[in-house]
């Protein structure tokens, strides 16, 4: 049994999506969470980019001495993931991915839209996995650049990210689509926004409550589950030098 803490990272605010499902299923862990806001988004930058800064949140988060890192940015785990497993075999390290395997089970042969960024779109990862489930379903890659960025600007609603996301989704919405799956961890922030431009009948998938599972399981096999029966503690640390920025990481993280 390990009091340490459990750490969480993301290109910017989006994994504190991620982190509120593991805090609702572990309360009595102890969490720190690292947003790279500095340099949001990941979505657009190379692969070399991405790996590096992913490099740099890892060991940002093993300088604080905690037990576990989970990878809250679907970009940073389908490009960083295995890379970062083998540099730290010793500390398990759970990534997330496009939540298509319960979109695709959701009902018999539905269409799918999976909205997210490009870099992860692009990546073999998706493709694999698009390829796999294409038999069940019809799958349609929504890229979205720019919409992590107005979470990252902390705009959730409103006019202006309404219309931006009416572009984004309108040819998917034409071809009629049972599924919408939040490909990255900023999405979740807008899902009432979507929900509301897709419809009632149009059901939203993600990611985090698969990856709060996972971490558990992990933890319980590495007999690293915290022995405490009181409610944990989270600290937040930003790249950003904004002093807003930390601020905003408690109001979604308390939203």
């Amino acid at each position: 049994m390990d009091t340490r803490s459990i750490g969480v990272f993301d290109s910017g605010l989006g994994g504190i999506s991620v982190l509120r499902d593991i805090v609702e299923l572990m309360p009595c862990e102890n969490y720190i969470y690292f947003g790279d806001s500095a340099h949001a988004p990941y979505g657009t930058k190379t692969r070399e980019a991405i790996l590096e800064r992913s490099e740099q949140c890892t060991n940002f988060l093993l300088a604080k001495d905690v037990k576990a890192i989970v990878i809250a940015c679907n970009t940073a785990t389908s490009v960083a993931a295995s890379t970062l497993r083998q540099q730290y075999p010793s500390i398990p390290i759970i990534g997330i991915e496009p939540a298509l395997k319960p979109a695709v089970l959701w009902k018999e042969h539905d269409k799918v839209a999976v909205m997210a960024t490009p870099a992860t779109l692009a990546l073999p990862k998706f493709h694999e996995l698009m390829k796999h489930y294409s038999k069940e379903s019809d799958i349609y890659p929504v890229p979205c650049p720019g919409l992590a960025d107005y979470v990252e600007r902390g705009i959730f609603d409103g006019d202006e990210i309404t219309e931006f996301l009416k572009g984004l989704l309108a040819p998917s919405l034409e071809k009629h689509v049972d599924a919408i799956v939040l490909g990255c961890t900023h999405y979740p922030f807008v899902e009432k926004v979507i929900q509301r431009i897709a419809g009632p009948d149009v059901k939203i998938f993600n990611g985090a409550h698969g990856t709060a599972l996972e971490l558990q399981r992990r933890l319980r096999i590495a007999e690293l589950l915290t022995p405490s029966i009181e409610k944990g503690t989270v600290e937040f640390y930003s790249s950003s030098t904004n002093p807003e920025t930390i601020k905003l990481c408690h109001q979604l993280f308390e939203a």
